[in-house]
């Protein structure tokens, strides 16, 4: 059955969805085509720094090679394995700039002879804005020697392009399209003098994102740390781009890095990544230290929390740890449902880990690293403690949001000289099972070692329930359950290892699977499970190094 919440948006995604169906329609016609024409540059006033494309490519070095490939071929599907990919010409960050001139200009020659008229998968928004942005920060190379018309033509195809985007703004609802979206015009507007409108209304409009889209901290809404990287990236590109076009930056974009920054450098992993909460994926963060050292970002920050994240950290032990409710629905479509999940680094190892996020992989991997099962938290009976949204119409339109919601209460932080950590409790499965969890986590200062105490409180209503707590393992790394039954040794390297161990109960040692990637790794988890009925009970645990 619907709530009142659900059936409003039930017809939101209806109107939207009915307005992309007559959007596609209308895109499809000629006349439509027609209304994106407008005057073509006579020549560009500024050529950014192609080397700002780096900051956005996902590509490495030396996996794309230009000059092996056949340009009249280029743009053939079934000769060409890319095909999708390359129609965003983000592998343009890794031509040689010295010798592909000529072949870049004939690939895009080509394209414009084939695609300068709107087709769904070619100009889908994300698409179409990364090609423009990948255009103009090489608009040098890719001009340069070319005829009057070949320019013509090309500098027409972005005017056309970011008409198209312009249209389409408003009705998109995806955050990361929409910063990409905005990017695109604000380079437009540097690039084409009579364009400038692009890049003032795209200020403006960038001004209204960032509001809406981050907290007081400079994190974003959606507590995705995944989220912070891609959107950073675009708005260090906007500030880039502008400082190198000697125009003014606005102080709320230069604040909203600086906080930004602030906030990686906070959640920065020893292995330079981020942590894995709320769709998180691995990811290396080694190039923003010089915009971190530009920006005078203190290192020192006293702040222990940002995104709802708690970090915690000595000279050799870090852990993080998951200390909010869920976001806003019309945040949540990455959301992990792990309330108190936590993460542990020793002398710079991962060694407790959440299973990571499964979009890199398939649908199916990324459905289940939703489930609390997959975060290194308590479950009871079996349940995800967030539901999420079943409805196709919905999804389609707001991702894979959730439907309840659950608080965080009573947090308690502590750091002094012996320890440094903290307490807090969720009520996610009081409604369902009668139950509150509490967790308390420190770093034991004096003696080197991360302790751990779970609680549950139930409610005396005769309702049986069966908890388990996990504690899955660094995919690198293997346990074996020790002679006890109440420990286990986890074995860094040859002549390294650490003892996980719990008072007064069994653990076992399971097998688990890590999503955190690009492909399925099997790993190792740590479990700790029992019956209770009306009682409560407290469940002491600790990591610490092998001697």
């Amino acid at each position: 059955m619907f709530g009142l919440k659900d059936a409003y948006y039930y017809f939101v995604a209806i109107q939207i969805n009915l307005i992309k169906f007559l959007k596609k329609v209308y895109f499809s016609t000629g006349h439509y085509n027609k209304t994106l024409i407008s005057k073509a540059p006579s020549q560009a006033i500024f050529s950014p720094n192609s080397f700002l494309l780096s900051i956005i490519s996902p590509y490495e070095k030396k996996s794309f090679k230009i000059n092996e490939i056949n340009s009249n071929d280029f743009w053939i599907e079934n000769k060409n394995k890319k095909f999708k990919e390359y129609h965003n010409f983000l592998w343009l960050n890794l031509i040689d700039r010295k010798t592909d001139g000529k072949n870049i200009q004939k690939i895009i020659y080509l394209w414009m002879l084939k695609f300068s008229k709107f087709k769904k998968r070619i100009w889908e928004s994300s698409t179409l804005s990364s090609r423009v942005i990948s255009w103009i920060l090489n608009i040098d190379i890719i001009i340069k020697n070319g005829t009057f018309e070949f320019k013509k033509s090309f500098f027409q195809s972005i005017v056309i392009q970011c008409n198209h985007l312009k249209n389409n703004l408003k009705f998109e609802k995806n955050n990361q399209k929409k910063i990409e979206i905005l990017t695109a015009l604000i380079l437009s507007g540097l690039t084409f003098k009579d364009y400038e409108e692009n890049f003032k209304t795209g200020l403006k409009d960038l001004e209204k994102f960032i509001k809406s889209n981050f907290d007081k901290d400079g994190f974003p809404f959606s507590r995705n740390p995944n989220d912070l990287i891609f959107l950073m990236k675009y708005l260090l590109l906007c500030s880039e781009s502008i400082k190198d076009a000697e125009q003014y930056v606005p102080e709320y974009l230069r604040d909203i890095i600086k906080k930004g920054f602030a906030c990686i450098n906070l959640m920065k992993t020893p292995n330079d990544s981020i942590p894995l909460f709320n769709g998180g994926l691995e990811t290396n963060l080694n190039y923003f230290d010089k915009y971190i050292e530009n920006f005078k970002i203190n290192k020192k920050n006293k702040k222990n929390i940002v995104g709802g994240i708690l970090c915690a950290r000595t000279k050799n032990q870090i852990f993080y740890m998951d200390v909010e409710g869920p976001p806003e629905k019309s945040f949540s479509n990455n959301y992990q449902s792990g309330p108190l999940s936590f993460e542990y680094y020793l002398d710079g190892m991962k060694i407790i880990t959440n299973c990571g996020f499964g979009s890199n992989i398939s649908s199916k991997a990324e459905l289940i690293s939703r489930f609390t099962a997959s975060q290194s938290t308590l479950t009871i009976n079996d349940t995800a403690i967030t539901k999420f949204e079943r409805n196709k119409l919905i999804n389609r339109v707001f991702g894979n949001s959730i439907k309840n919601t659950f608080k965080t209460i009573d947090l308690d932080f502590k750091d002094n000289n012996s320890y440094i950590g903290c307490s807090i409790k969720h009520d996610g499965y009081e409604k369902n099972f009668k139950c509150i969890h509490k967790r308390e986590i420190y770093i034991d200062k004096i003696n080197n070692k991360l302790s751990g105490t779970d609680h549950i409180f139930k409610r005396n209503d005769g309702i049986p329930i069966r908890y388990v707590f996990r504690f899955h393992l660094n995919p690198s790394l293997t346990a074996v359950k020790t002679m006890s039954g109440n420990s286990a040794l986890i074995q860094i390297s040859r002549n390294k290892s650490v003892l996980f161990s719990v008072k007064e109960e069994n653990l076992e040692v399971e097998k688990s699977i890590f999503l955190g990637g690009k492909k399925i790794l099997d790993s190792t988890c740590i479990s700790i499970s029992g019956n209770l009925v009306n009682k409560d009970k407290s469940f002491n645990w600790e990591i610490k190094k092998k001697i």
